[in-house]
């Protein structure tokens, strides 16, 4: 959702609340939203709606677990779908390109994997052990909930510098999946790479904090 949506969301979820007879409090409110902020308010209306109409579970008003799970499946579903749309892009955009997907997890479980070219250059025999550890790092990075992720997976292609000094414009990336989405995970990743690295010499790092010596 986009933040200009979060007051139809919180009308929606009051209306929601009040329907089973419940408050929502501005904590419930926050807690909502950060849990459903990266799905779209009309998926999250349709799972709540789902929801209402479950024989069994409907009598009850829902919980954040409750939506998340009709919105995501279970983990395992969501790292094969992850999976199967990696493989596909892997496939048809191929190595050469920079790509962005919508889906944080994936950029994060790629890293791991070894970066965008080295996955994309796999053997068809090495495939099978890739897929494996990608939705075993994706089923990960999924429950942790926030985790670091590189803005873009890079392909094996000039550095932007190059093009700067032919005074042509860097190669846009493809975006895989729903563009906002695609948007948004490049707007919350890091330049870099997962983890922000810095270097400093062995006596700035003496200066801030002395070396202690056992006695």
């Amino acid at each position: 959702m986009k933040t200009t949506e979060r007051p139809a969301f919180a009308q929606l979820l009051t209306d929601v609340l009040a329907y089973y007879r419940q408050d929502a409090s501005r904590f419930v409110l926050d807690l909502w939203w950060n849990a459903c902020e990266a799905f779209d308010l009309d998926q999250i209306r349709k799972a709540i709606q789902a929801h209402a109409t479950d024989p069994e579970h409907g009598k009850f008003a829902p919980k954040v677990s409750d939506v998340v799970r009709v919105l995501q499946g279970t983990a395992t579903d969501r790292a094969a779908l992850a999976w199967g749309k990696t493989l596909e892009a892997m496939q048809t955009v191929g190595s050469y390109t920079d790509v962005v997907f919508d889906d944080p997890a994936i950029h994060a479980a790629v890293e791991d994997l070894g970066g965008w070219v080295k996955l994309c250059r796999c053997d068809l025999k090495e495939l099978g052990f890739m897929q494996h550890r990608f939705t075993e790092a994706h089923r990960a990075y999924v429950g942790r909930g926030r985790f670091e992720y590189p803005r873009r997976l890079v392909g094996d292609r000039s550095p932007d510098l190059e093009y700067e000094k032919r005074g042509l414009p860097a190669p846009k990336p493809a975006l895989i999946g729903d563009a906002d989405r695609c948007a948004a995970v490049y707007q919350g990743g890091n330049a870099g790479g997962k983890t922000a690295i810095t270097f400093k010499s062995v006596a700035q790092l003496a200066v801030r904090r002395p070396m202690e010596l056992p006695a």
